[in-house]
């Protein structure tokens, strides 16, 4: 099923030269710098259950398309936070799935589904209801063997480092038990503090009082919840962190005196706030986090302009990250400006942009980080972590910021299978780009060999500090 020239350009001299170049990065390691991953899979080390729960429920992408074609969310077994009830039935769940496997046809979904079933699984046609018995069985059997653990599979993936995303208030305890067992496999977290730097976030006063209660810091305060943040980061650098993430509305910063900080932070915290205020706190945390990132040098992550839970019905019901999350247009010229002002040119920080508004990639994001040297650009991401969108990508970007400011690939992902299919796809698509660049005797074919190792390797190494840990 999966042609070994998948996602290579149809002309037959270019074709030949991206076979060449993919050959370089076919079996490099991976690097999984941001993603979302749980890390008690790997400190547990338990068998998956089942194919449903391991391939279909948690994975939003699935979910999403088959919601949209009037298939209820409760039918596919994802749980429900109002107590309703939902489907159970594991292998029914399976058959709804296969029968509609057609829908995915030339999605994302279905190229990282067809490598998964093929590579892992050794299913080679594709899925539908006639074999969805049969592969049910199939892969079920194989959760039950040592070699489908979740540490056997981060080995057999040959993925040499994987970061979480973890809540400032977590306790980092799987994180913990990895890394004080005798296993050889490196993940480690990455400070997400969104539940205590949006107040939009629900129970954003329940965090806050976390917040304190964990770090022993009063978190009433204004430079108390900075010296909370302060010791957090800290922690989360001793079990391996090289990054923080924001998942902001918008990408504004803001730079306010002290004392303006105080009395919008009192204003915050009471809960008494406009929407411009609240967004203005957003804008000023983003700030003080990079101030903070001068100081330990975590590496910042920022991913705006997504429409969160669209679908209050389906929020109500089921929670967030349920498939409704759309993305918006997001300006970034003026709304960084701020931040780049303070801290644009201070060699201690790196600000990696993400963005699901593909017209900021030429207008806005690619001038800046072929400004500032503190700006990466990150892959293409969520929407547009595509073949498709991948290429828009290279075509948008790289006339203006070239490839050394952008920040390699990361899969960002939540299902632990489509690790290897996301990062075989985003060097296929990489290969393809470069070939044509040497085809039309824009790039010597032994400089886009460099290129091709740092595109699936060396730039997100680099980008995230992680060679000196």
């Amino acid at each position: 099923m999966l042609n070994s020239d998948r996602f290579f350009p149809a002309d037959p001299t270019t074709r030949a030269i991206a076979r060449r170049l993919f050959a370089e990065v076919a079996h490099l390691p991976l690097i999984c710098p941001h993603g979302h991953t749980d890390p008690a899979w790997f400190h547990e080390n338990k068998s998956f259950s089942d194919p449903a729960e391991l391939l279909i429920i948690p994975d939003h992408y699935i979910v999403r398309m088959l919601v949209s074609q009037g298939i209820d969310h409760a039918q596919m077994g994802v749980p429900s936070r109002d107590g309703s009830p939902v489907n159970t039935d594991r292998r029914e769940i399976w058959r709804l799935f296969a029968e509609n496997y057609y829908l995915f046809r030339a999605t994302p979904v279905r190229h990282w589904m067809d490598h998964t079933l093929e590579t892992l699984f050794g299913i080679e046609a594709p899925l539908n209801g006639d074999i969805a018995d049969q592969s049910y069985d199939l892969i079920a059997e194989a959760l039950t063997t040592e070699a489908f653990k979740p540490r056997a599979l981060f080995e057999n993936f040959n993925i040499e480092l994987l970061a979480t995303t973890d809540s400032c208030l977590d306790d980092l305890a799987h994180h913990k038990a990895i890394a004080a067992s005798d296993w050889g496999g490196r993940v480690v977290p990455t400070y997400r503090p969104d539940v205590v730097t949006n107040p939009d976030t629900a129970g954003f006063a329940e965090a806050l009082q976390k917040f304190a209660d964990i770090t022993g810091e009063d978190t009433a305060s204004w430079q108390g919840l900075l010296r909370a943040h302060r010791q957090r980061r800290q922690d989360f650098i001793a079990h391996g962190a090289t990054a923080t993430d924001h998942g902001h509305p918008t990408a504004l910063t803001c730079d306010l005196s002290e004392a303006e900080c105080v009395a919008l932070y009192e204003v915050i915290r009471t809960q008494s706030a406009t929407a411009e205020q609240r967004e203005i706190f957003r804008g000023q945390m983003l700030t003080e986090m990079a101030r903070m990132s001068l100081e330990d040098g975590l590496v910042m992550q920022i991913h705006p302009g997504s429409v969160r839970n669209h679908s209050q019905s389906i929020f109500d019901r089921f929670g967030a990250d349920k498939g409704f999350d759309i993305p918006g247009p997001t300006g970034f010229v003026q709304a960084l400006r701020p931040l780049l002002d303070a801290f644009g040119h201070d060699s201690r920080l790196t600000v990696i942009l993400f963005t699901l508004d593909e017209t900021a990639y030429g207008r806005e994001l690619a001038p800046l980080a072929g400004a500032y040297p503190c700006l990466k650009l990150g892959p293409a991401w969520w929407f547009f972590d595509s073949p498709d969108g991948m290429m828009r990508y290279r075509e948008m970007t790289t006339e203006s910021a070239g490839f050394y400011n952008t920040a390699g690939f990361n899969d960002d992902t939540r299902a632990l299978p489509s690790i290897p299919a996301r990062h075989d796809l985003a060097r296929r698509v990489d290969c393809a780009f470069l070939a044509k660049q040497v085809a039309e005797a824009r790039l010597p074919e032994d400089e886009a060999a460099e290129v091709i190792v740092d595109l699936s390797y060396g730039l997100a190494k680099r980008a995230y500090r992680l060679d000196a840990k």
